[in-house]
C-alpha cells in the first residue's frame, strides 16, 4: 500500500523537510500550523495548510485531539509527528491508529517500552547491553544515598519520564545529593509530569555516541553508523558529527551491534536513535536511552550514508517491504551539523525573536542547510529558537571542519541575535580541531570567554 496524503504536525525547518521528501515521493501534503506559522516556507510549499490553533504550543502542536481530528478532516491516511511536540507521546500514536491514521514513528507500545528510561534500562539488561552502574526509581534522598554509596561517587540523577538535562543532578558527595535530590525531582516534576528520578555513576571524561536506526517492525533492524553529539550546553546538543572519529573499528563495531540487540527483540518500527555514553579513560560504552522519533541531527547520517531518511520512515509506515540491506548501506567521508539558535551567547543565551533583515546562506561543494528561514521571516517567541542546521560533508574530518569553518564564515544574518560567533569559535577551536573534547568542554573551556563566567 502507498500513503496517499500525509499530515505533517510540526512546524519550522522539519516540517519543511517532511512535506518536500514526502512531495518528491508522489504523496499530497497537508501542513498543521499554528496563527504565528501561516506565512512559514513549509506552509507555502505544502499542498494545504490548515490553521489548527493560536500560537501558544498547547493550544495547537501540543493538542492531540486537535491535531488528529484535523487530519481526518482533510482526508489524510497519515501523520508524520516530527521531533520534539508529540513525537514521542504513546497516546498521541495510539489516537492515530485508533482514528485509522498510519503514525510515521514507532507503535505505542514501543514508544512505551523505550520511552520511560526506567523500562529501557530493564530492556538493555534484557538484551545484555552495556549499561552505567546505576539504579532504579528512587524515592528519597535517604535511600539515593544509600545507592551511592554502592555505586561509588560521583553519581548523577536522571528523570525516568524525559530528558534535555531536566532533573539532572552530578553529586560527588552524600551532601550533594541531600541538598539537591528534592530539587532535581521537582524539576523533573514541572518538566514532565512526573518527578521519578534514578541515579547513575558518573563518568567524568565522558563523548556522547548515538547510532541511527531503522526497524521494520518485524524484528529487522538498519544501522546507519553513528553521531559524535559531545559538544553540548546544559545537556542540549549544538554540533553533531558522523561518524564518531574518536572510536576505534573494533568498539565502533560492537556500538552498532549493541543498538540493533536493544531493538529487535521489541520488533521496533520506524526511525529511532540509541544512545551512548563513551568513556574515554575505559574504552567503554554504556546505554544511555531510546529516542523514539526521528532525530534534530539526522542530516550528518544522511550525508555519509547517502540515505534519505525521511523518504525511508514514510516507506517503512507505508507497509513496504525494504530492500535496502545493511551491507548496502556503506558509510563514507565525514559530515559536520551545527544547530543555527536565535540566541545570544553573550548574553546568557538571551532568547532572540524578531524579523531576520539578512539572510545570506553559505553554498557550495558538501554544503547543506535545513532551514525555513529567509530573509523577511519573522522568529516567533513561542517555539524553539533553533531556526535552522548547518551541515558540511568531506573527505575526512579534516576536510568537514574546514568546509564548515568557511560556511559559517560566509552565513552571514542580521535583525537577531545568534550562536553564529559562538559556532564560529568552536570550530576554530584548538581542541576541537585536534577532536580533544568530551561532553562538558564547552561549557568548562569556552563559554566564559562568551560572557558566562560559569560556563552557561
Amino acid at each position: 500500500m502507498g500513503l496517499r496524503r500525509l499530515f505533517v504536525a510540526n512546524r519550522g525547518e522539519i516540517a519543511l523537510r517532511i512535506v518536500r521528501a514526502a512531495k518528491s515521493l508522489g504523496i499530497q501534503t497537508v501542513l498543521a500550523v499554528s496563527a504565528a506559522d501561516r506565512d512559514s516556507l513549509a506552509a507555502r510549499e505544502a499542498d494545504r495548510a490548515v490553521v489548527i490553533g493560536p500560537a501558544p504550543a498547547r493550544a495547537s502542536y501540543l493538542n492531540a485531539n486537535l491535531l488528529v481530528h484535523a487530519a481526518l478532516a482533510t482526508g489524510c491516511d497519515a501523520l508524520h509527528p516530527g521531533y520534539g511536540f508529540l513525537s514521542e507521546r504513546a497516546e498521541f500514536a495510539e489516537l492515530c491508529e485508533t482514528n485509522g491514521i498510519i503514525f510515521v514513528g514507532p507503535t505505542a507500545e514501543s514508544i512505551r517500552t523505550v520511552g520511560d528510561k526506567l523500562s529501557a534500562r530493564t530492556l538493555a539488561k534484557s538484551s545484555n547491553v552495556p549499561m552505567v552502574p546505576g539504579s532504579g526509581m528512587i524515592e528519597s534522598a535517604a535511600e539515593a544515598q544509600r545507592i551511592a554509596s554502592e555505586i561509588g561517587y560521583p553519581v548523577v540523577t536522571k528523570a525516568s519520564a524525559g530528558g534535555g538535562g531536566r532533573g539532572m543532578m552530578v553529586a560527588r558527595t552524600a551532601d550533594d545529593l541531600a541538598t539537591g535530590f528534592d530539587k532535581s525531582s521537582h524539576e523533573a516534576k514541572e518538566a514532565f509530569g512526573d518527578g521519578t528520578l534514578y541515579l547513575e555513576r558518573y563518568v567524568e571524561r565522558a563523548r556522547h555516541v548515538e547510532v541511527q536506526v531503522l526497524g521494520d517492525g518485524k524484528g529487522g533492524i538498519l544501522h546507519f553508523g553513528e553521531r559524535d553529539c559531545s559538544m553540548q550546553r546544559r545537556y542540549q546538543k549544538m554540533v553533531e558529527e558522523a561518524p564518531a572519529a574518536i572510536l576505534s573499528d573494533a568498539v565502533r563495531s560492537r556500538l552498532h551491534q549493541a543498538a540493533i540487540q536493544l531493538l529487535a527483540p521489541i520488533r521496533y518500527r520506524n526511525a529511532g536513535t540509541v544512545e551512548f555514553l563513551y568513556d574515554m579513560d575505559r574504552d567503554e560504552f554504556y546505554f544511555m536511552e531510546v529516542n523514539a522519533r526521528i532525530q534534530v541531527e539526522h542530516p550528518v547520517s544522511e550525508e555519509i550514508s547517502g540515505v534519505d531518511l525521511i523518504q525511508l520512515q514514510l516507506a517503512v509506515a507505508a507497509g513496504e517491504t525494504l530492500s535496502l540491506t545493511q551491507d548496502a548501506i556503506r558509510c563514507q567521508g565525514h559530515a559536520i551539523e551545527v544547530r543555527i539558535i536565535a540566541e545570544d551567547p553573550q548574553r546568557n543565551f538571551a532568547p532572540s525573536p524578531g524579523r531576520i533583515t539578512k539572510w545570506q546562506a553559505p553554498a557550495g561543494a558538501g554544503v547543506r542547510l535545513d532551514s525555513a528561514m529567509f530573509e523577511g521571516a519573522l522568529v516567533p517567541p513561542y517555539y524553539d529558537s533553533m531556526i535552522g542546521k548547518l551541515i558540511v560533508r568531506g573527505a575526512d574530518r579534516a576536510d568537514a571542519v574546514e568546509r564548515m569553518r568557511q560556511a559559517l564564515a560566509d552565513f552571514q544574518i542580521e535583525g537577531i541575535a545568534t550562536n553564529l560567533p559562538l559556532l564560529r569559535a568552536i570550530v576554530a577551536h584548538p581542541d576541537y580541531l585536534a577532536n580533544q573534547i568530551e561532553t562538558r568542554w564547552l561549557e568548562r573551556q569556552l563559554l566564559p570567554s562568551f560572557g558566562n563566567s560559569k560556563g552557561y
